[in-house]
C-alpha cells in the first residue's frame, strides 16, 4: 500500500488530541452554605480557546445534559484541568448524570470557590482552573456551544518552579484522542523553537536529545529554504 494514500472516513469529530477536563457548573451560590442545590461535574472534551484578548474559549454541550440548564441558569463555569490521577473521576463525571448522583461526594472530590466567579466551583483537586463568564450561547445542532470569557486562571502552588514559570509536565495532564485517553509526552518543542537561536534552545530544552533533534531539524530547514530560494 502506498504509505501516501489516504482514507476517507466522512465528516466526523476525528480532531485529536484534544483537553478532557472537568468543567465545575451549579444553579446557584446556596452550594457554598450547604444548600439544597448542590454543584456539579461534566466530562467535556469539545473545548479549546478560541480568543486571546479578551481570553475566550468555549465548550459544547448536549441541551439534554443534567448541566446544560445549570450553565444556561448561572451563566458561569470553571474549565478544570485533569491530571493522570483523576483520570477515572474524570470519566465517570462523564458517564454519569448529575440528576442521579452527587459527583463530588461520590468521587470524595471537593467543590471551592472559585476566583472571579460567584455560583461556579473549582474542583480543588484539580491542578489548575479556568474562570469562566458565558458571552453567548450558539445552537449548532447536537450541542449548543457556550462561549465565555476567562476572567481568571488559578494555577496550584507546587507546580510553580522558583522563576515563576508553570511546569505543566509535573501536572501529568491528560489528552483526548477519538474516545481514549493518552498520556502527555516529554516536551519536544516550544512556540517559536523552530527559529531560536542555539543559546535559546540550550536554555529551553536543557535534554541534549531533544537539542539534537531540533538542531537537526533547523538545519533541514535551511537546507531547503536554500534550495527553494524562499521561505
Amino acid at each position: 500500500m502506498d504509505s501516501a494514500s489516504f482514507r476517507a472516513i466522512g465528516p466526523t469529530t476525528y480532531l485529536c488530541p484534544t483537553p478532557t477536563v472537568l468543567v465545575g457548573c451549579a444553579a446557584d451560590a446556596a452550594w457554598r452554605s450547604g444548600g439544597a442545590n448542590r454543584p456539579n461535574l461534566i466530562t467535556i472534551a469539545w473545548t479549546g480557546i478560541c480568543c486571546s484578548k479578551p481570553p475566550m474559549l468555549s465548550i459544547s454541550v448536549r441541551p439534554e445534559r443534567y448541566s446544560h440548564a445549570l450553565l444556561t441558569q448561572s451563566g458561569e463555569f470553571t474549565v478544570n484541568l485533569i491530571s493522570e490521577e483523576l483520570l477515572h473521576a474524570m470519566d465517570l463525571c462523564g458517564v454519569k448524570s448529575g440528576r442521579d448522583m452527587d459527583k463530588f461526594g461520590s468521587l470524595g472530590l471537593h467543590p471551592m470557590a472559585a476566583q472571579g466567579l460567584e455560583i461556579a466551583p473549582a474542583l480543588q483537586e484539580a491542578p489548575a482552573y479556568l474562570s469562566c463568564k458565558v458571552r453567548q450561547v450558539i445552537t449548532l445542532g447536537s450541542h449548543d456551544l457556550f462561549l465565555a470569557e476567562i476572567v481568571d486562571v488559578c494555577v496550584r502552588e507546587s507546580f510553580f518552579n522558583v522563576d515563576g514559570s508553570i511546569d505543566e509536565q509535573a501536572m501529568a495532564l491528560v489528552a483526548f484522542v477519538h474516545g481514549k485517553y493518552r498520556a502527555l509526552g516529554k516536551e519536544i518543542g516550544f512556540f517559536g523553537y523552530s527559529v531560536a537561536s542555539e543559546d535559546v534552545l540550550r536554555r529551553r530544552l536543557p535534554h541534549a536529545a531533544a537539542n539534537q533533534n531540533v538542531r537537526a531539524g533547523k538545519r533541514s530547514g535551511k537546507r531547503l529554504l536554500r534550495k527553494d530560494g524562499k521561505a
